[in-house]
């Protein structure tokens, strides 16, 4: 049988020969030096695919071996059950972790049983969410955002015993849910019709106060200041309204880079502007504020712009419905501010308060 060449065959169609029909090399060396045989090496070497090694009868203990071994092990990473426990629903899924700095979703199988809502991780054997039924006290769905600014997924919350709040992700939420209601209920067990759920951003818990009400929130660039010789910046992070301030949180950095009190907002403008040389033509949102008795203005830019504007344009708009100007040197300020401490730019009081202080 004489060789051919084939002028049109790639490199796939080398390996893929190679492995469907297989490749032996047999081959004897000896090294010398000078005329003098040093080193031999005799070579015996078949490469090929396993399923034609097989047919050819190699490898075939190493192969059983392995695969019994495989099935063994597979056999021990089973999920355990309690004694008359059964499993109602299987999915792939997912659960939030959070300890400390470190927040990460770990993912599994989630198994609802009769007792039980757990997820499983096979390879590992391990089971990394575990909650019996009677402890859940609601459910609720919620769409979130899910890496990229532009998607979102559900996620079904659970509430347990101590407000404690657990995030969990599935196949399909919907499901999960229905069969995780449908089996409480049959254990004569009452969820929480109307569930009110905590804030649950983690970011959002390390610097809200006592008290502090979210009202609402979302991804967002911030023009960011570097003060260096990289000048401003646009970064990505989370924008909060508060009832008592505008916060934006710095993922990276894991701080607020900016905060500004609601009484020191003072007016909001929409315009297109060019982000870098390849962001161009993007909406910005420029929020003008009071700062260390300066003007000064925070730029953002992402999505529902047009909403962040009225909603901050109404509380601007209710807060000057409450100040008043000083009659003694007209600079506006709230009312209660003037009539409880008076001016202070001119030091105006008001006569009752004159009154109040001879007293």
């Amino acid at each position: 049988m004489e060789p051919t060449r084939n002028t049109h065959a790639t490199l796939i169609d080398l390996l893929d020969r190679i492995l469907d029909k297989g490749l032996v090399i047999h081959a004897d060396i000896i090294v010398s030096v000078a005329g003098v045989p040093l080193i031999g090496v005799n070579l015996r070497t078949a490469l090929a695919g396993m399923e034609t090694m097989l047919k050819y009868g190699v490898m075939q203990a190493w192969d059983e071996k392995t695969r019994t071994w495989e099935k063994e092990y597979r056999k021990k990473k089973e999920i355990s059950l309690l004694q008359g426990e059964e499993v109602i629903l299987k999915m792939l899924g997912s659960y939030y972790y959070s300890q400390g700095i470190y927040t990460a979703w770990r993912y599994g199988y989630l198994f609802l049983t009769n007792k039980r809502l757990i997820l499983f991780h096979g390879d590992f054997g391990e089971i990394l969410f575990e909650i019996p039924l009677e402890k859940i006290r609601g459910l609720a769905i919620r769409h979130t955002e899910y890496f990229t600014q532009y998607s979102t997924r559900e996620e079904l919350y659970l509430l347990l015993e101590g407000d404690k709040v657990a995030r969990l992700s599935a196949t399909d939420v919907g499901q999960l849910k229905n069969a995780i209601k449908k089996r409480i209920c049959e254990m004569g067990l009452n969820l929480e019709r109307e569930l009110i759920l905590p804030v649950l951003e983690q970011r959002a818990i390390k610097f809200l106060t006592k008290g502090e009400q979210i009202i609402c929130n979302g991804k967002m660039w911030y023009l960011m200041d570097n003060h260096g010789i990289l000048g401003n910046t646009w970064r990505p992070g989370y924008l909060y309204l508060t009832d008592k301030r505008l916060c934006w949180w710095h993922d990276f950095k894991q701080k607020a880079g900016l905060e500004i009190p609601i009484d020191k907002l003072i007016a909001t403008a929409m315009e297109i502007r060019n982000l870098s040389s390849v962001l161009k033509g993007k909406k910005v949102l420029d929020v003008l504020y009071a700062s260390d008795g300066l003007k000064k203005v925070a730029c953002f830019s992402g999505k529902d712009l047009e909403e962040w504007d009225k909603i901050l344009m109404k509380i601007i708009s209710s807060r000057e419905l409450e100040t008043e100007t000083c009659p003694q040197c007209g600079m506006r300020a709230p009312v209660k501010e003037l009539l409880g401490k008076g001016c202070s730019r001119c030091g105006w009081v008001s006569p009752k308060m004159e009154l109040k202080i001879k007293n």
